[in-house]
């Protein structure tokens, strides 16, 4: 019971392109997803931490890393579809689970199927560890759907994508590394020229309060 199909898995994951169905200008794809979550999470938890968070390090990097690696089993649904109603949701999870779970029993060697039981369950638990995750995951998204935006992508999905992103990230606006987000990251962003940008700029201070207090100081 050897790692070779675990290892072919990451070549799997180069050739599932996300937001499928859409035009765009620059594809996305899982492999490359990941990757960028975890240098993105690296840095949302160096924030956390020079704010007084604990942070285990090994979780960040492992939840991070493999967050998406199941997707080699069903794929990169759209997210209004795998979102339609809770039952489907709960259902694609189920599978998912199943799936996953059967992958470990016969690909991973048995010594090492305790530890990616953990690395590939849900990651975005309550822990820190998965906040970061959960927030390093949107802002990839955000930035997604702001490469197409930046380039006047016509496709009102990216207008939707960055809204979402934007909905999610504010949910976890109390954490140190939102609230940098939205004070030296977000300014940068809607300094720059984009489709739609009034209505994103008009959004993020609704639903940022930091953005909203940074971006309405008088100029010194």
């Amino acid at each position: 019971m050897p790692m070779h199909e675990y290892f072919m898995g990451m070549t799997q994951l180069e050739l599932i392109n996300r937001a499928p169905g859409f035009f765009k200008y620059q594809p996305h794809n899982v492999a490359a997803h990941s990757w960028k979550v975890t240098q993105i999470a690296q840095f949302l938890a160096d924030v956390e931490e020079q704010n007084g968070a604990k942070i285990n390090w090994q979780s960040v990097y492992e939840k991070a890393l493999n967050h998406d690696y199941t997707e080699r089993f069903i794929g990169d649904i759209k997210t209004p579809v795998k979102y339609a109603t809770s039952t489907l949701r709960s259902m694609l999870a189920d599978v998912e689970d199943s799936m996953t779970e059967n992958f470990i029993k016969t690909e991973i060697p048995t010594q090492f199927q305790a530890a990616y039981t953990r690395r590939l369950g849900e990651g975005k638990d309550d822990s820190i560890e998965g906040q970061i995750l959960s927030i390093a995951d949107k802002i990839d998204l955000m930035y997604e759907a702001y490469g197409e935006l930046e380039k006047f992508n016509p496709e009102p999905v990216y207008v939707s994508i960055f809204q979402s992103s934007l909905e999610a990230l504010s949910e976890y606006q109390s954490m140190a590394s939102v609230k940098y987000l939205a004070t030296e990251i977000l300014p940068d962003i809607f300094h720059e020229t984009f489709i739609h940008k009034a209505l994103l700029y008009d959004l993020a201070k609704s639903l940022l309060p930091d953005f909203a207090a940074k971006v309405n100081k008088p100029t010194q």
